[in-house]
C-alpha cells in the first residue's frame, strides 16, 4: 500500500494509506514512519495526523520492512537515557567525532544534510547542506561525505554516527546498491584515505541531542535554502 507526507505532532512523516489514497486507519491507529530507511513502524493516533495538502502518494517501496515499536514522545529522562547509549568520547586528545544526518521533505524532495563535528580537544563545530531535490538516502550519505571531508586524513581514530541504516549497510555489511553508486564510491574512496573511521548507529528522533540537532541542521537547509559547509581541517 502506498504512503503519503502528513503532519504529525508538528513534524512531517511518512502515514500508511489504501490504494485510493486514504489513510489507512486501523482501529483509530494509522502506521507512520519518520524515515523511510528506519525499520520502526509506529501506529499514531488519526486524531494526531495532518493531511498536507497536495502532498503525493508514494508507492509501497519508499519505506523499508519495519516492525511496530511503542510510539512515545521523548522527555528529560528518556533523552538521557538514549544519549547514555551513545559513544561521545569528546576531548579525548584523539577521537574526532560527528553526527551526521539527512532530511527529505518527501520522497525525492527538497533535501538538506546537517553535520556537528567534535574535534578532539572538544570544540564543535556545525555544517548545515541544501541539497536540492534529491532522496532521503542521498541526504544521509551525502551528510556523512562531508563529514569525512572535513576530518583529516591522518586522524587516528574517527567516529561517524548516523541514524541510517541503509548508510551503514552500503558502506560497512556489503549490500549491493541499486541506485547512487557514484556517491557510495566517493564516500568509500574518502574512507580509504582515512584511517580508524567507525560507524556508529544511533536511533532517529530518540532525543540523542547530537543526532537531534544534526537532524536540525538538515531541515535548517531545506528551510532556508542555504548552505554553510565545514571547513577541512
Amino acid at each position: 500500500m502506498p504512503w503519503v507526507e502528513v503532519a504529525f505532532r508538528g513534524q512531517k512523516v511518512l502515514a500508511r494509506t489504501k490504494d485510493d489514497g486514504a489513510l489507512d486507519v486501523q482501529q483509530g491507529r494509522v502506521e507512520i514512519r519518520y524515515r523511510p530507511t528506519d525499520a520502526r513502524a509506529y501506529r499514531a493516533s488519526l486524531g494526531n495526523i495532518t493531511r498536507i495538502e497536495g502532498a503525493a502518494l508514494q508507492p509501497d517501496d519508499t519505506c523499508v520492512s519495519g516492525a511496530f515499536v511503542p510510539l512515545r514522545t521523548p522527555s528529560a529522562p528518556s533523552i538521557k537515557a538514549a544519549a547514555a547509549v551513545v559513544p561521545t568520547a569528546t576531548g579525548d586528545g584523539r577521537t574526532w567525532i560527528a553526527y551526521t544526518d539527512g532530511a527529505c521533505s518527501g520522497n525525492p524532495g527538497p533535501a538538506g544534510a546537517g553535520i556537528v563535528l567534535i574535534t578532539p580537544d572538544g570544540k564543535t563545530t556545525e555544517s548545515s547542506e541544501w541539497l536540492g531535490e534529491a532522496t532521503n538516502n542521498i541526504a544521509e550519505l551525502t551528510a556523512i561525505l562531508r563529514a569525512l571531508e572535513a576530518i583529516p586524513k591522518n586522524a587516528t581514530d574517527a567516529v561517524i554516527h548516523t541514524d541510517s541504516q541503509y548508510a551503514i549497510g552500503v558502506l560497512t555489511k556489503g549490500w549491493r546498491p541499486k541506485a547512487n553508486q557514484q556517491l557510495i564510491a566517493d564516500i568509500k574512496r574518502e574512507l580509504a584515505e582515512h584511517k580508524g573511521v567507525r560507524f556508529v548507529y544511533v536511533p532517529g528522533h530518540a532525543g540523542v541531542p547530537m543526532n537531534e540537532r544534526a537532524d536540525s541542521l538538515a531541515r535548517e537547509a531545506i528551510r532556508t535554502g542555504s548552505t554553510r559547509r565545514l571547513a577541512p581541517h
